[in-house]
């Protein structure tokens, strides 16, 4: 039985992955720091995320561009990779970081009562290991639509 749920869930992936192009990619810039970003700009594309990866690279992250500023928050269900979120306003500004911990449901939101545009998925710890922190300015955002 166990076999068999480890095949379905794989084979739930390859079926997710596989029907989703590769999503387009945006050069950022956070201090002397490039981010090469995977964007996810669809609600599809927001809804998939990072699910079912099992790898990042070092400087590799998904950029989460909502239609509209508002109180966006992520979690974790079926992403195994440990993630640090960074939450943007429409100008880029970082307003809060939070460290999300694989396969789990928490609810990660902005802390303050600013509006998120974007969202910023790296590795864990990303942030804090080149001592980014709110306040700090994202650029390159992709342009609205």
């Amino acid at each position: 039985m166990k076999k068999l749920l480890i095949c379905a869930s794989l084979a739930l992936a390859t079926a997710a992955q596989a029907q989703n192009p590769p999503l387009k990619t945006a050069q950022l810039l956070v201090g002397k720091h490039v981010i090469v970003a995977e964007v996810a700009a669809t609600q599809e594309q927001r809804e998939l995320g990072l699910m079912y990866r099992d790898s990042m690279a070092v400087n590799g992250g998904m950029l989460f561009a909502f239609g509209a500023q508002g109180a966006q928050c992520m979690w974790m269900r079926n992403t195994a990779l440990p993630l640090s979120v960074a939450f943007l306003d429409a100008a880029g500004s970082i307003i809060n970081i939070e460290d999300m911990l694989p396969h789990t449901l928490d609810s990660h939101c902005p802390t303050r009562a600013v509006p998120a545009r974007y969202a910023l998925e790296m590795n864990l710890g990303w942030f804090r290991l080149r001592n980014i922190k709110p306040g700090m300015a994202i650029a390159n955002l992709p342009a609205e639509k």
